[in-house]
């Protein structure tokens, strides 16, 4: 692993343009349940219950994923960045990250120091709330005090339409804007490096196919394998938080950092 290590910590430091896709994987070590995992969100309840369509057209199954999203939001309103999510702000911050693009709702990637500016979320953030008819947002704590006191379904103030967190959901179509930014960045970058995805969850699981497509090398740091692994340059397996901090100690080893 060291040696693969060194030659990534390379492949950065000659690298014009470097975009990190991260995963769940990522957000696990700060505590944040995985939603597949064994323990995680989908063994207490049936994920077919929380498509799009079926929040639209009942009362009662809006009511059931207010309860599972509060659940999950107060499982990780408290959670801090983990090593990786530092390792991956403090990269950006010697100039050696163009964009994050993730998979993970949580908001930790901003919270490290990465510029919200250039973190590109596919599946949306759980950290607002918007009405489905106006689009007017909220604050997530904002709306979660009227779940906290006994509103099951809450609406907007402005148009009494739906509210609902900023998250995509099953059947939901996915962001325009940010798929295409995904893409595009994607598409231009010289190394893409994935961190914590299993790579099965599609649209989104594409963008390292297209960087690879466009000429990007492909780095893969996961515990599991993935679909992947065969086109990445270099795999590594194990924990993200380990292996980016070793990264980041050897990129800030060869370089002089950017003030």
């Amino acid at each position: 692993m060291e040696n693969q290590i060194d030659e990534i910590v390379d492949l950065i430091l000659t690298s014009q343009d470097i975009i990190i896709f991260t995963g769940a994987g990522v957000s696990t070590e700060s505590g944040i349940p995985d939603f597949r995992s064994p323990g995680g969100i989908w063994e207490k309840y049936n994920p077919a219950d929380f498509t799009y369509q079926r929040f639209l057209s009942s009362e009662e199954a809006r009511e059931k994923y207010w309860q599972m999203s509060t659940e999950f939001y107060h499982s990780m309103k408290h959670v801090q960045p983990n090593p990786a999510h530092e390792a991956i702000a403090a990269l950006e911050r010697i100039g050696k990250v163009s964009s994050v693009i993730t998979q993970n709702i949580d908001g930790l990637h901003q919270q490290a120091g990465f510029s919200p500016e250039k973190v590109i979320e596919l599946h949306g953030t759980s950290r607002s709330v918007s009405c489905l008819s106006c689009k007017k947002k909220y604050s997530r704590d904002v709306v979660q005090e009227l779940v906290g006191q006994g509103v099951k379904v809450p609406r907007c103030d402005e148009c009494g339409g739906l509210l609902k967190p900023d998250t995509i959901s099953f059947g939901q179509a996915m962001p325009e804007r940010e798929t295409a930014e995904a893409s595009r960045r994607s598409g231009e970058c010289d190394l893409f490096i994935v961190i914590g995805s299993s790579l099965v969850v599609h649209p989104a699981a594409s963008m390292p196919f297209i960087a690879k497509e466009n000429g990007a090398k492909l780095v893969i740091i996961n515990r599991d394998s993935t679909p992947y692994d065969n086109l990445a340059d270099y795999v590594i397996h194990g924990s993200a938080g380990t292996i980016m901090s070793s990264i980041l100690q050897g990129v800030k080893s060869r370089i002089t950092p950017i003030q």
